[in-house]
């Protein structure tokens, strides 16, 4: 399979809430990172799609586009339209995505996205005070960690 075959085989999966074939196509030690979760590794990145996907129950919409890869490397941009939190905040986030591949799986994807932007819609005048904060972004991943933690662990 091409590598963009793999991407594209990733995010259909996604968008069809599908996180046994999103965890197929990454590699056993893949090194994930993007703003809310920070870096997780092997079986944590694996456990969060499981997570992610097995607590959205009101059903995102994902959507994604251009999608490049040659064999080392590649890219795709994805938006993710869903409702945040007990407000059922709406949030559409714009997210740019960055592969590597090693023996025919994604070996590191690192998401980026303004995590400011993401905090003004999820958390309301919070996000909108303290969402550009190191402060903010550090109990965002505390919080998001935790709950991994506990999916995990349950």
């Amino acid at each position: 399979m091409e590598n963009n075959e793999l991407i594209t085989k990733f995010y259909t999966a996604f968008s069809e809430g599908n996180s046994e074939d999103m965890i197929a196509c990454y590699h056993d030690d893949v090194v994930f990172n993007d703003p809310v979760f920070g870096k997780l590794e092997g079986n944590r990145a694996h456990k969060m799609w499981e997570m992610l996907l097995s607590s959205n129950a009101g059903g995102a919409e994902i959507s994604f586009n251009g999608i490049e890869a040659n064999t080392e490397s590649g890219e795709a941009n994805w938006i993710a339209k869903y409702q945040y939190g007990p407000k059922k905040r709406d949030v559409v986030n714009n997210v740019h995505a960055n592969f590597k591949f090693k023996d025919g799986k994604i070996i590191a994807h690192t998401d980026t996205f303004d995590l400011y932007k993401w905090t003004k819609q999820a958390m309301g005048p919070v996000g909108y005070i303290l969402g550009w904060t190191p402060f903010m972004k550090n109990k965002i991943q505390k919080i998001t960690n935790g709950r991994l933690d506990e999916f995990i662990n349950n």
